[in-house]
Formats: C-alpha cells, structure tokens, sequence
C-alpha cells in the first residue's frame, strides 16, 4: 500500500476566503486599503511570514512592521476557519483511500496549530496519521525535509505527494517523489508549466491515480 502525503491549503481545502478576512482585518487596523481575494489566492504558499510579506508590500507597509504584523496574524489564524471549505469530492477520496489501506499524512506550509485547528473544524484529523506543518521543522516547504519525514513517519511504501502549487510540485522535485498536481488550487503557473506524473480536477480520480503509480513502482 502507498504512502500518500497532502498538501492542504488549495489541495484539500479552499481556506482563502478566510485568510483574505484575516488579512483584512490586520489591514484594516493599519489603516490602508484592503486585499482582494485574488490577492490572497496569489500571496499564499510559502507560509505566514512569506504572506505577510506579501501583504505588507502591496500595500506599502514598512519592513520594521513585519515582525509586529506577523505575531498579529498568527494569534488569529487558529480562529480562521469558518469560512473554510473542503473541496468537493476530497472526503470521499480519502474514506477511500484509507479503506485501501494506504496511510495517509498531511504537509503544510501553514503553521502547525492553525493547520491542526482547520482540520478538526472541518473533521478531516481523522484520515492523517502524520501532520507536519510550516513550523514544524527549522525548514519548510519547497525544502524537502518537511516531506521526508512526512514520509518517514508513515512507515513503508510507495511515496506519492498531492499538491496544487509551483511549491508543492518543487518540493516533491526535491524529495524525488511522484506528485499528483490538483488543478483547481493556488497555482500561478499553467499546468503544463509545473512538473508532475499526473493532474486531476476531480478527486474521484485520486484512486484511480493512485493505483496507477503503485503498479508503476512495482
């Protein structure tokens, strides 16, 4: 049976209309213009301070505010889950999967205690027998540390990794790992741009797709 790793943030889950709220309420007490949605869709990938970052350049804000923004943004992202939602389909796959008898894990750029707080609103802890997040490691993501020992603590296997992004496709690169690329995430690029064995736009053809990659290893 494989070992299958996830990304989550626009992999599993559609998590930027709460992130964009978190954003604009920072934003708003710094007293500037809000981020739109699209914003956010391209800001995330690369964990907090990487989108803080982001944010803070778009609207002018100084670097010296950075560490104070930050610290703001994280004390809320646990809090950031109530207009979260999972992608059709994904609940599903992973029933599944799990029935398949694959072992199942998550790794994210999203810091860990906000990633473990939007998977138990969203009752999705149950599938993952390893959940690594951004802070989780001195390194993240597209460092394939976070992925290795993702892989590691689910024991023996075939390794698959499920991503949606330029991050996640480079990570997997890294780690030299076949990755499943989910078109309707964060992605910047064109899909054709992204190097990966196989794209889905469906989760009932995750499987599928699976089972594929196990026969080619074996």
């Amino acid at each position: 049976m494989a070992r299958i790793v996830f990304d989550l943030d626009g992999t599993l889950i559609d998590s930027a209309p709460d992130i964009h709220a978190g954003a604009n309420v920072l934003l708003e007490a710094e007293g500037v213009e809000p981020i739109t949605l699209a914003d956010t869709h391209s800001f995330i990938g690369q964990g907090a301070s990487v989108f803080i970052e982001k944010v803070r350049r778009a609207r002018g804000i100084a670097e010296s505010e950075h560490a104070r923004m930050l610290a703001a943004f994280v004390a809320s992202y646990e809090t950031l889950v109530t207009r979260t939602k999972v992608y059709p389909g994904v609940v599903a796959a992973l029933e599944a999967l799990r029935a398949g008898g694959h072992s199942l894990g998550i790794c994210t750029n999203k810091p860990l205690v906000p990633c473990k707080a939007v998977l138990a609103h969203l009752d999705l802890t149950r599938f993952f027998a390893t959940i690594l997040g951004g802070d989780s490691l001195p390194t993240h993501k597209p460092d394939p540390a976070p992925l290795e020992a993702a892989f590691a603590a689910l024991g023996e296997g075939p390794a698959i990794y499920v991503g949606d992004s330029e991050v996640d496709a480079e990570t997997a690169r890294r780690a030299g790992v076949p990755f499943l690329l989910f078109t309707e995430g964060y992605r910047k690029a064109e899909v054709a741009a992204l190097p990966h064995r196989a794209a889905f736009s469906d989760y009932t053809k995750l499987a599928g797709l699976v089972r594929k990659l196990e026969a080619e290893a074996a």
